[in-house]
This record gives structure tokens, C-alpha cells and sequence, in this order.
């Protein structure tokens, strides 16, 4: 008599704390910016970009606002998919995440060619070679479990922090009050002009959403999660901007070409170049293994609904992970080490498709609030459905206008992103052939 096999897992594993959200939602937004915009927004704004960082959290405040009131009523792993798909249509839904199949791995490889960069300041390093190996380490620590993942998360981010601690304390002594009053006095304009640099700053907050079915008591953590991962990212990035500019002043940020190395070493000598190596390597780090932890999940919940194949769907019966959808996830950024090396091709590449994912959720939010009563009746943020409507719809014009502002810079990505689409309409079109009777 042969014993039955056992049945395949048809659940995600509770995994995921307070802590990891929080850590996971600001540990993505903090990553390769911080390193390298200080520089071309002093150049454009000086001392305003004090001013610039608080206005460039804004926009990431309204889309995070309509991520909490989502998460409250109806947390989901991939939840800007699951959200989009069921409260908009599962045509907005698929093009939205066709085009993050392709930008995922794009930020894969910008966020490894900035680490790599930064390595060769000590050591030489084979640049793809390298990248490679670092895409097989987070493909393993995601492999083996959410909770692996998330606690690397935890300890690269508490990490992080206190090498941002050592270069604050350092540079106490220099700080400069009056910068706060200095901010404003070359007006409104260069302050505004910086404005599209920051707000890639905050790009990332609601990753915290994008694992609802690995969090216990979801409805409250997640909307939690992404309030006060969005607060520790604006304390960090403000206290880092006060003190680089009390350190060198904006003119020596706008000339370096690793603005907050410049910086550390007025205070620092020496031990700057070590330091704020080290912290590169594990902000990036970092960054990588939160964007594909999210990168992982939507594919899985792809292959959940159907879209793609279902086999992506499929959950490891030891570790309780998306196990196939994570191998994708590994291969689609290792076939990505071949697009061009440009970085603004790259950065552009990234950031149309994260202002349509925001503009997705903003629809679906909308669209809960005027025709599913029932859905926002279970929501824990009591937000009203006229509030509801009027954030979604700020929401929808904030995505529109920020994608739109690199067109004029180049237009190259925006050519390849249509390429990318028609080959996936293509595929949805054939996809629904098969399954119509």
C-alpha cells in the first residue's frame, strides 16, 4: 500500500511583523538616491532642497494614503495587482503589471550597478559578474522563506542606520541653524526646479502592501507599516541633507560626483570613504532584496489568476514560498544584465511604470468608494468615500504628470516600455483565445 503524497500548500506563510514592514517599506525607498541626487539637486536648488525634500514627500504621502485605506479594507499579497484587477479590470490590471515585469528587473540592475560602482572604489570588480552573484544571493535568502528575507531586511536596515547615526554624530559640530532661513532666500523657484529630483526619493513606501497574506492582523499592520516606514524616511533623508549641507555647502554637492562621500569626509577624514562604502553596499543590498521580494509575489499572484502561467502560482511545501514565481523573478533580472548600461536610460525605465502601478491603485481606491460599498465598509481607516475620491483623483494627476516629466529628457524608454507592452497584449490576447470556448 503506497502512502498518498502529501497536499501542496495552498497558502503563504504568516511570516511578516510590524518591524519587517516598516523596514521593508522605508529599506526600498532608501537605497541608490540618496547617494547620488543630493548632488544634481544642490546644483539646482542649493539649500532650498532642505524645503524640496519635505515638498518632494508629498506626493508619496496622497499615494500612500490611498495604499493604507486599500490595505485596510482588503490586504493581499501583490496587492496592487489583486486590487487593480478586481476593482478596475483585469485588462488595466495586466498592462499595469506587464509593464512592472519589465521595470522590476530594470531597478534590479540600477540598484546592482551603483553597489557595484561603489565597491570599485576599494577593489576593482567585474561589474556583471558581480551583479550576477549578488542577484543568485537574495534569490536564495527569498527562496528559503519570507521570514529570512524579512529579517535580512531588518538587520541590513538597522545597520544602515547606524552608519547614517556615526555620519550625523560626526558632523554635529558643523551643523549650521541658519540653513533653515537660507533655505527660502533664493525664492520659490530653485526650490521647485529640484522638485522631480526628490521625489524619486520616496519611490518605494508602499512595498509594505505588497505582502497582506504574510502579515497576521493585516487590516492594522499594513496601513501601520507604510505610515511609519513613509515618517522614518523623511527624518532620514532630511537629517542627511541638513548635515551634508552644514558640512560642505551645496556648492561642493553640486560638483562631486559622490555627493555624500564629499560630505562625510569633511567630517570624517579618512574613515569617510570606508564608511559611507559600506553603507552603499548595504543600503543597496537592501533595496534589492525588498524590490524582489514584491518583484516574486506579483508574479506569483499572475500565475494565481491566471494571466500567466500557472505554475508560477506554485507554493514550496517546506518553506511556504512562491518558489517558482521567485526563479522567474531571478531569471528575468539576470536576461536584464544585457540591456543598455545607461543609468538615466535605466532610471526612467523604472519610473513610468511605478506611476502607472500608483495611478492603478488610485482607480481601483476610487472605484471601491463609489460602487463597493460593502468593501469599504470593512475598511479600518474611516476615511469618508467623498475623501476617498478626492485623494484618488489628486492621486491619478500626481502619477500622470511625474511620468511624463522624463519624456523631454529621453524618450528612448518610454519607446521601449510601448514595445514591451505590445508584446504583452499580444500575449493576453492570445491567452483569452484559448481560454474562450
Amino acid at each position: 500500500m503506497t502512502a498518498s503524497s502529501p497536499t501542496p500548500p495552498s497558502e503563504l506563510k504568516h511570516g511578516v511583523g510590524l518591524v519587517d514592514l516598516v523596514m521593508l517599506g522605508a529599506g526600498t525607498a532608501i537605497g541608490a538616491a540618496i547617494f547620488t541626487v543630493l548632488g544634481p539637486a544642490a546644483a539646482v536648488g542649493g539649500t532650498g532642497i532642505l524645503i524640496t525634500v519635505a515638498l518632494g514627500a508629498l506626493p508619496m504621502v496622497l499615494f500612500a494614503l490611498v495604499y493604507a485605506y486599500m490595505a485596510s479594507a482588503e490586504p493581499s499579497t501583490a496587492a496592487s495587482y489583486e486590487w487593480q484587477r478586481r476593482f478596475t479590470h483585469p485588462l488595466i490590471a495586466f498592462v499595469i503589471v506587464w509593464l512592472r515585469v519589465l521595470s522590476n528587473a530594470v531597478v534590479m540592475i540600477v540598484l546592482a550597478r551603483v553597489l557595484v560602482n561603489y565597491l570599485s572604489m576599494v577593489i576593482p570588480l567585474p561589474a556583471k559578474p558581480v551583479m550576477f552573484g549578488l542577484f543568485a544571493l537574495i534569490f536564495a535568502l527569498n527562496y528559503v522563506g519570507v521570514a529570512v528575507a524579512a529579517r535580512a531586511q531588518t538587520v541590513l536596515m538597522l545597520l544602515l542606520l547606524a552608519i547614517f547615526t556615526v555620519f550625523v554624530v560626526a558632523g554635529a559640530p558643523d551643523l549650521k541653524p541658519g540653513l533653515l532661513v537660507q533655505a527660502t532666500a533664493g525664492g520659490w523657484l530653485p526650490i521647485l526646479a529640484a522638485l522631480p529630483l526628490m521625489i524619486q526619493l520616496f519611490l518605494g513606501i508602499e512595498t509594505a502592501t505588497e505582502v497582506g497574506d504574510e502579515v497576521r492582523n493585516a487590516k492594522v499592520v499594513v496601513p501601520l507599516g507604510i505610515a511609519l516606514g513613509l515618517a522614518l524616511t523623511v527624518v532620514v533623508y532630511l537629517v542627511i541633507t541638513f548635515t551634508a549641507l552644514s558640512l560642505v555647502g551645496p556648492q561642493a554637492l553640486a560638483t562631486s560626483d559622490a555627493p555624500l562621500l564629499t560630505a562625510a569626509e569633511a567630517a570624517l577624514g579618512p574613515w569617510a570613504a570606508p564608511l559611507i562604502v559600506t553603507a552603499a553596499v548595504v543600503a543597496l543590498i537592501k533595496s534589492m532584496n525588498a524590490v524582489f521580494l514584491v518583484y516574486s509575489r506579483f508574479l506569483f499572484a499572475m500565475g494565481r489568476s491566471g494571466v500567466l502561467p500557472p505554475a508560477l502560482a506554485r507554493i514550496h511545501p517546506r518553506f511556504g514560498t512562491p518558489h517558482v514565481a521567485t526563479l522567474a523573478a531571478f531569471a528575468a533580472s539576470s536576461a536584464a544584465l544585457f540591456l543598455p548600461s545607461s543609468l538615466l536610460f535605466l532610471l526612467l525605465a523604472v519610473n513610468v511604470p511605478t506611476m502607472m502601478k500608483y495611478l492603478g491603485t488610485c482607480l481601483a481606491a476610487y472605484n471601491v468608494a463609489r460602487a463597493h460599498p460593502e468593501v469599504h465598509d470593512q475598511a479600518r481607516l474611516r476615511f469618508s468615500r467623498p475623501t476617498v475620491k478626492t485623494l484618488s483623483v489628486l492621486g491619478v494627476i500626481a502619477a500622470v504628470v511625474i511620468a511624463a516629466l522624463g519624456f523631454s529628457t529621453d524618450w528612448r524608454p518610454y519607446v521601449l516600455l510601448a514595445v514591451w507592452l505590445a508584446i504583452g497584449l499580444a500575449y493576453y490576447a492570445w491567452r483569452l483565445r484559448r481560454q474562450t470556448p
